[in-house]
């Protein structure tokens, strides 16, 4: 049963170090951000880091001396190109060696499905020819196709636009493979922009992203996926990765970055207080049409 907490809460009770963490599951959108830095000022450490595209998020934590492994289909900046402390890692072991398992989109999508239906791989001929299956153990080739092999998160870290006390989300936009991740993972952090009634979840019952079962904990965190974008909310902080792609060309810079912008701030609210919000704040509204689910 999910409990409402901290963020620094739900990161010291829900991930050890060593985790196996889904994080910037939606692709571009809705990464938390927030959540990372947090792992950043615990310093946890042995971080295996699952997802597709997670924009700059995993360059920083890998940068930071989090991770020890990145199963993922891109890690970068996407805006601006490399993840320098990404590349420093894997070209010469700083701040040390990081093994890393490729993946397309599609692929650690199904490795992800495998977990969440328990089978132990799921076959798919899309990655023939190419060369992400050199070295991997969890792809094997087999009768001439790729057999995918399950990947299952400790915990799945998901920023959504609204949740209630008990676990349930709603989110929308792109999802990239978040309903994977979560229903994949053995348990699901949720960080949201808006804690409601049950009510309004209820309202709306087919926009449920996962079992609330598989929540552990809830934390109001309205921001928590800047710089990233949020469909209803905040517009992309181009200027953010601006800033953070010209820092963390050299160690030095992303040491300067990262006292800034993560060691040097307690929170998000005390991250959000360092910016100028209203050019980030979704102000065209644009809604959904309203769903009638009465059938008497």
């Amino acid at each position: 049963m999910s409990q409402v907490m901290s963020l620094a809460q739900a990161v010291e009770r829900f991930v050890p170090d060593g985790a196996a963490v889904a994080m910037g599951c939606c692709l571009e959108p809705a990464i938390p951000f927030a959540a990372g830095h947090e792992l950043i000022r615990q310093q946890r450490r042995d971080l295996k880091l699952i997802g597709p595209i997670s924009d700059s998020l995993f360059d920083q934590l890998i940068g930071a001396g989090c991770v020890a492994e990145v199963v993922a289909a891109w890690v970068g900046n996407v805006s601006e190109g490399l993840g320098h402390c990404y590349r420093r890692a894997v070209e010469s072991g700083d701040p040390w060696t990081l093994t890393v398992r490729d993946h397309s989109n599609f692929s650690i999508s199904l490795a992800l499905w495998a977990a969440a239906w328990n089978s132990p791989y799921i076959p798919t001929p899309t990655l023939l020819g190419s060369d992400i299956l050199s070295g991997q153990a969890a792809l094997e080739l087999v009768d001439g196709s790729v057999r995918v092999g399950a990947v299952r998160p400790d915990v799945c870290v998901l920023h959504v636009q609204r949740a209630d006390a008990g676990g349930r989300a709603h989110t929308w936009g792109p999802l990239g493979v978040a309903q994977e991740a979560a229903l994949a993972a053995q348990r699901v952090i949720l960080t949201c922009e808006q804690l409601v009634e049950p009510e309004v979840i209820l309202s709306d019952p087919s926009r449920v992203l996962v079992p609330e079962t598989k929540v552990v904990a809830v934390v109001h965190e309205p921001g928590g996926c800047l710089p990233s974008p949020l469909p209803g909310y905040w517009k992309r902080d181009h200027a953010a990765f601006r800033e953070y792609a010209a820092l963390s060309r050299t160690a030095e810079g992303f040491g300067r970055w990262l006292r800034e912008w993560v060691l040097d701030v307690p929170d998000r609210a005390a991250y959000l207080a360092k910016l100028e919000l209203d050019p980030l704040r979704i102000t065209r509204r644009l809604l959904s049409e309203p769903a009638d689910y009465g059938y008497e």
